[in-house]
């Protein structure tokens, strides 16, 4: 590291267009080693008359299909155990992880050796960028089985030279002690978890969360660390310094990051991925402008087992392509949601998380915690948008908060919205990922499984 700004000066200050002649390249590499051991991409390509053979530059991806979450489950349905997409054998996995399998039947990923070092590497990369050095103590609030929240970053931690305490979810007492009694100074986990421990440190220690004494919250796994009202509450409960990570369990475990700028997260796979911005409903591919909002797409240039082309990731970002204060040159965003939370009233698309954003702004007369119910399934939703919102300690006439409160979600987000008030401690609290959206109907079983 000649910079200690960076973990990797070359990769994360390069040209665009240097960046651009290398991925090519590997790309071109990539396909090829694709072409000669997955059967499933060999069908998917000659069923899309897309010849890899003829691909000269990047640009020229997008003649490519797309590969769907959904495909992926059924390749390993039909082909176990890690499907016809597949392009190594067990015999060359080192270590198998596993999406979080919240609808359907979970996927797994396979890792060579190879895999798991460029896994390493990326998200050393993030979690430098994200503020951590090897004098810290970080506190891992995340699962340690088969989640890509896990082990990966483990690795990455002890990679950079920090310490390493896995106490992983549902242990929220044994992670306040271990705060306490090792000197934690950084806590990684979801925004929803950190939002609980706030409230579990109250009322159980009876202390204010800030006297835990940690300098940094790394925040991932759901969309809030991006949330400006959400991230506010965290920062001032805690009195540190938030950032936010991204990733995937099919493609990198975290491969982007916020800096201390707080003005989106970085890019910081350039050499494993593509991306790509595009249209959710049209497929229209996007150019990498300040302001473009669509659904991200990657694909593997540098992947040995379970190498994806042009995988719809189902997370809508907005882009950030300005200069960053940091001196990182490649692009970044916010993540606004996941493509199957979108909601439509009457033709306005809803995100959660910007519903969530408009609730938390009236705190302390909320808590923040807030739902929205569906009586049917999406996307499209009949108003009024029914939410359920928790009053908060400040809060005196509920009357006039329910009315102020649907006021500014119909003036924010121009759709007609039903609030209905609940006592403090009312909605459910979450140590993993977040659940924005209540279900009130029966959803049919995925048909490659049982739930």
């Amino acid at each position: 590291m000649l910079d200690e700004r960076y973990w990797n000066l070359a990769v994360e200050t390069a040209a665009p267009s240097e960046l651009t002649k290398t991925q090519a390249a590997k790309l071109r590499r990539q396909l090829r080693y694709v072409l000669d051991r997955s059967p499933f991409y060999q069908r998917k390509f000659e069923e899309a008359g897309f010849d890899a053979a003829r691909l000269r530059d990047v640009d020229d991806l997008s003649r490519a299909p797309f590969t769907h979450k959904e495909e992926l489950r059924e390749s390993q349905v039909e082909h176990p155990p890690l499907g016809e997409h597949a392009a190594a054998g067990m015999e060359e996995v080192l270590r198998v992880h596993s999406s979080t399998g919240t609808t359907g039947r979970p996927s797994y990923v396979g890792l060579t050796r190879r895999d798991r070092d460029a896994w390493t590497e990326v998200v050393s990369r993030v979690y430098w960028c994200e503020g951590l050095r090897p004098s810290d103590v970080l506190i891992h609030g995340f699962g340690l089985g088969f989640f890509v929240g896990g082990l990966p970053l483990k690795d990455a931690v002890e990679n950079i030279g920090a310490t390493f305490v896995p106490i992983g979810a549902g242990s929220s007492h044994l992670l306040v002690h271990s705060i306490e009694n090792l000197g934690g100074t950084v806590l990684t986990c979801t925004p929803s978890y950190a939002q609980y421990l706030a409230e579990f440190v109250r009322e159980r220690f009876g202390m204010e969360p800030d006297g835990l004494g940690l300098r940094r919250m790394m925040l991932g796994a759901e969309p809030g660390g991006g949330i400006p009202a959400i991230r506010r509450k965290i920062s001032e409960d805690y009195g540190a310094l938030i950032t936010e990570g991204l990733g995937n369990a099919d493609l990198i475990g975290v491969f982007a990051g916020s800096c201390d700028e707080a003005d989106g997260m970085h890019f910081l796979a350039p050499d494993h991925m593509i991306l790509e911005v595009i249209d959710p409903v049209t497929e229209d591919v996007f150019e990498w402008e300040d302001g473009v909002e669509g659904e991200l797409v990657a694909t593997h240039i540098d992947r040995e087992c379970c190498p994806l082309v042009r995988f719809r990731t189902g997370d809508r970002i907005k882009v950030r392509m300005s200069p960053c204060g940091c001196g990182r040159t490649g692009p970044r965003w916010t993540c606004v949601g996941r493509t199957d939370d979108m909601l439509i009233v009457r033709g306005v698309t809803v995100w959660p998380s910007a519903v969530s954003d408009v609730v938390g702004e009236l705190r302390p007369r909320t808590t923040g915690a807030v739902q929205i119910l569906l009586g049917a399934p999406g996307p499209g939703v009949e108003p009024p948008l029914r939410l359920q919102a928790e009053y908060g300690p400040e809060a005196t006439d509920l009357d006039a908060l329910k009315g102020e409160m649907e006021g500014l979600l119909r003036e924010r987000l121009v759709v007609e919205c039903d609030v209905e008030l609940l006592p403090p401690g009312t909605l459910p609290r979450f140590e993993m990922k977040a659940q924005p959206i209540r279900k009130l109907y029966e959803e049919p079983l995925f048909r490659g499984g049982t739930r």
